[in-house]
């Protein structure tokens, strides 16, 4: 093959291999910048498991969450990520939002390492500082399961400090609350610098008879663009547990995600690292009638402002993935 030939066949194959990856739909990825999806939406890319999987992703930064609903909601993104609950109020209040399970991560009450603290019981005129505001999902269930198991109400019987996960973060770490509650990935960094569990979310929710298995964060997509790209959301959950799978299987895989996952410390790095595993949910869609049990929840203690008017699970809500 002479010279010529080889090059007109080598820019022929570049030219169809370019051809296609254009004939790939996209999927543009609204995200925090600095959020914790990241990990995983770059080890999806970095690996192929995007083209792998019949689809091309983009990922676009932006500096808050309201930035973020309001790519999607203006169509200037196709995905972003949230917890269910407040994608089943967007859904009931007449937006045609589809959830697809990312991680069940949640939160924890941690307390100093010298705290002689044995449960919740021992908050009792203390200060607990929690990441967000009054309708955080973590201390409205710890609220309820202080009331079933020991007659407590955790709210009147302490002082609570909302503010900003780094703020708590430091706070808690320097002594300055009874107890904290915050973002798992800020929690993960606190267990490393060694504080302890009190009690999970996940305990808690267990004894409430909810289902820790619930997958609470996801990704949600509209409906229309799930409709003119069939099989898309199965495609990206594909994508998504391929991930999942190679980072539980190989411990190398992670250090092309450290530099993302900002560890000071290799215990941090080592806590961030099995905390974000332990999160993965079991494959498969969302039990919508345990999701229905965690929502009646919210409703009875976060009322209209939490879930707006999805009193129940809105039908539609779940993408059926498998």
């Amino acid at each position: 093959m002479t010279f010529a030939r080889l090059a007109a066949t080598v820019c022929a194959v570049a030219i169809g291999t370019a051809a296609a990856a254009q004939d790939l739909p996209v999927i543009r990825a609204a995200v925090l910048q600095i959020g914790t999806v990241n990990w995983e939406l770059t080890a999806i890319r970095e690996n192929g498991f995007d083209t792998e999987h019949g689809f091309d992703l983009e990922v676009q930064g932006y500096a808050d969450n309201a930035a973020t609903r309001i790519a999607v909601e203006g169509g200037e993104a196709d995905m972003a990520v949230a917890d269910w609950i407040w994608v089943a109020r967007q859904r009931a209040a007449g937006k045609d939002y589809v959830f697809i399970p990312y991680s069940k991560a949640v939160g924890a009450l941690l307390v100093p390492e010298d705290s002689e603290a044995e449960d919740l019981t021992d908050m009792a005129g203390g200060k607990i500082g929690i990441a967000g505001g009054p309708l955080d999902k973590s201390w409205l269930i710890l609220r309820a399961y202080a009331q079933q198991e020991y007659g407590m109400d955790l709210k009147a019987e302490t002082e609570q400090v909302f503010g900003a996960p780094p703020l708590i973060f430091k706070s808690g770490l320097s002594g300055d609350y009874a107890g904290s509650i915050n973002f798992w990935h800020f929690l993960a960094k606190m267990k490393a610098g060694g504080m302890r569990e009190l009690v999970s979310v996940e305990t808690a929710a267990s004894e409430l008879g909810l289902d820790p298995d619930t997958p609470l964060l996801g990704y949600y997509m509209k409906e229309d663009f799930i409709e003119a790209h069939p099989g898309i959301a199965q495609s990206f959950y594909n994508a998504s547990r391929d991930v999942k799978d190679m980072l539980a299987d190989d411990d190398g895989a992670w250090e092309a995600v450290r530099p993302q996952m900002n560890a000071k410390t290799d215990a941090q790095f080592e806590q961030l690292k099995a905390d974000w595993l332990a999160g993965a949910p079991a494959r498969g869609p969302v039990d919508a009638e345990a999701a229905g049990r965690l929502l009646a929840l919210m409703a009875e203690l976060g009322g209209e402002e939490l879930v707006g008017e999805a009193t129940t699970v809105p039908e539609g809500l779940f993408a059926d993935v498998q």
